[in-house]
């Protein structure tokens, strides 16, 4: 079939674009027809998001009735054969047409739980983020899962999944080409092979602080660095992966990229590795074009950013500003081992990492492209978000201390009960860090060592974790959090101590470097859309030396991040990727 290009499609009269954007939204051609009157269209993805605003503003009924226009999954329509050649198409490539009895049972089962339900069908782009497929056991347990799904939530995911689809679809009718996007992708789930022990047998991807599945990593991104076309590759003293694309010799200094390979337990894919990939996909584009800048372009990808194995949070970027702390290396993890000794057993020298504090004169300044991480930009149905600060945290390890007794002899007005005490502050930090509008605070762990069901908690642990905008407001909520905590303390006859672990202040973005991302992003045809980073990341300890700023790639499944279901699709990698081409054309044009 010949691809249409979008030249035919602005210069065409209304009925004939119509018929070009035939069949991308199953039996609804209003929305392409809608979405036409703003032509002319400079690029597919300003096309997307016209068409999805459509929908958004085109009312619940609308809504409705766009969803109910699908066909359900391995349903009726397929069996009588009267699907759309489309969602045909779909549908085989998902291996749908070939269920077994036993799954095509289970999948009418599951559609007529969900319809019931929700009042329309279960809908999923079955092709796939990266639309090569999904798995029919993949699309059966999505299906199970999200009948559990609030209904309000339901409908905005099925809405979702028809612009995937209809996204997909309208790159198959221009013939678009994502092969960097899915190159990205498919680095990605090649790392992600490597796993912890533990975690790795159970399918879940664990890689933390210099596991043999942490050192298999970062020899697999030297080599990807390599194969790229990096001119040096190099894993530093502390297990920091560096590749440098040199430039022209024109400029001496070297712009600065890359986020972190080591994830949270029982994690994502992307979750600071796209970050790695994006940029490294530029250098490969480059070295194919045989095309030097007048400036580096120096890849890192930071060892330790989570502080899962040790409390050594931003421990691969600190030591670039010369914050790697001394103590950190007689910190032990949970079976006893020292960083000191994990170090050496991976091979590192120790007395070399004072010598990896960087000189900001050697720098433009440093860049970071990250999954979101929240709901934002998958609920405004835009790929990509411009970082205007990373918010300012600080992280508290706390302990109640009261008594342990006996839970049916101990009368409630005599309790001295640690847990309670510590559900009591939980509350608090809700309804406090609520008053703020834009604070956040979250007690993540609670654990009664040696509790039982029959025994009054004696002792609680807690850890608190306060996020705001800016410093000053970050510090207020944590000096009425530690206040409240020791007045709840005091009226129940517990004693509480809390031991602050991590502190990082606000780092709102450069605007120079800003506005470069924002020119990429406007000249993709994507509205811009600014937003804060309520989540930590390296380019707020960057933030310290040198000028930074960051773009945000939009996650699917409601943008969930530290989570097996994190992801992302290829196309918005795709755009990630021509995001940073242009950021380094711009620079490139600006020093030429």
């Amino acid at each position: 079939m010949t691809s249409i290009t979008l030249q035919q499609l602005n210069s065409a009269t209304l009925d004939e674009a119509c018929a070009m954007l035939d069949g991308l939204y199953e039996h609804s051609p209003w929305i392409a027809r809608a979405a036409l009157q703003s032509r002319p269209f400079h690029s597919l993805a300003q096309l997307k998001h016209a068409m999805a605003q459509i929908v958004t503003n085109g009312g619940q009924d609308a809504q409705l009735a766009l969803l109910r226009a699908h066909p359900e999954l391995a349903g009726k329509a397929m069996v009588d054969k009267s699907l759309t050649a489309e969602s045909s198409n779909e549908q085989s490539k998902a291996g749908l047409t070939h269920c077994t009895p036993a799954e095509f049972e289970k999948i009418q089962t599951l559609n007529a739980a969900y319809n019931a339900k929700f009042g329309f069908p279960f809908i999923v782009a079955v092709r796939g983020p990266r639309g090569t497929g999904m798995q029919k056991a993949e699309i059966i347990a999505t299906l199970e899962r999200r009948l559990h799904g609030h209904p309000d939530y339901e409908l905005q995911e099925c809405l979702r999944n028809v612009h995937r689809i209809a996204e997909i679809r309208l790159n198959d009718k221009f013939g678009a080409s994502i092969e960097r996007g899915n190159r990205v992708w498919d680095w990605q789930e090649t790392l992600a092979q490597y796993s912890d022990p533990g975690f790795a047998e159970q399918g879940q991807l664990t890689v933390t602080y210099l596991t043999d599945a942490h050192r298999a990593c970062a020899q697999r991104i030297a080599q990807d660095m390599q194969d790229a076309g990096c001119d040096a590759v190099h894993i530093d003293a502390v297990g920091n992966v560096v590749g440098i694309y040199r430039g022209d010799g024109t400029q001496a200094r070297a712009l600065m990229t890359g986020s972190h390979y080591d994830t949270v337990r029982n994690g994502g894919k992307y979750d600071g590795r796209l970050g790695i990939y994006v940029p490294l996909a530029c250098v490969q584009q480059l070295t194919s074009q045989n095309k030097r800048l007048p400036f580096a372009i120096e890849i890192i990808a930071f060892a330790e950013e989570e502080g899962q194995r040790f409390k050594a949070t931003f421990l691969g970027s600190g030591a670039l500003t010369g914050d790697f702390k001394p103590e950190w290396l007689e910190q032990v993890d949970a079976d006893g081992i020292s960083m000191r000794q994990a170090m050496q057993h991976a091979g590192l020298c120790i007395e070399d990492i004072p010598a990896l504090k960087r000189k900001p004169a050697d720098y433009l300044g440093f860049v970071e492209v990250h999954i979101e991480q929240g709901p934002v930009l998958h609920a405004q149905n835009l790929p990509l978000g411009i970082v205007t600060s990373i918010n300012a945290s600080v992280r508290f390890s706390g302990e109640m201390v009261g008594m342990a007794s006996h839970a049916g002899t101990t009368p409630m007005a005599l309790r001295a009960d640690a847990a309670v005490g510590v559900a009591e502050l939980v509350l608090y930090l809700e309804q406090r860090a609520a008053q703020d509008g834009d604070s956040v605070g979250t007690v993540g762990i609670l654990h009664v060592p040696n509790g039982s069901i029959n025994v009054v908690p004696g002792r609680c642990q807690f850890s608190l974790d306060l996020r705001a905008p800016s410093d000053a407001q970050r510090d207020a909520l944590a000096h009425d959090v530690l206040q409240k905590a020791a007045a709840i303390a005091a009226a129940r006859g517990l004693q509480c101590t809390l031991t602050e672990t991590m502190r990082a202040s606000a780092a709102p973005s450069a605007p120079a470097w800003q506005q470069r991302w924002e020119a990429a992003v406007a000249a993709l045809g994507v509205p811009l859309y600014r937003m804060p980073s309520g989540a930590g990341h390296d380019a707020m300890k960057l933030h310290d030396v040198l000028p930074q700023a960051m773009l945000f790639v939009r996650g699917q499944n409601a943008g969930i991040s530290h989570n097996p279901l994190e992801s992302t699709t290829s196309d918005d990698m795709q755009l990630a990727v021509e995001a940073f081409d242009h950021v380094l054309a711009q620079l490139a044009a600006e020093l030429g």
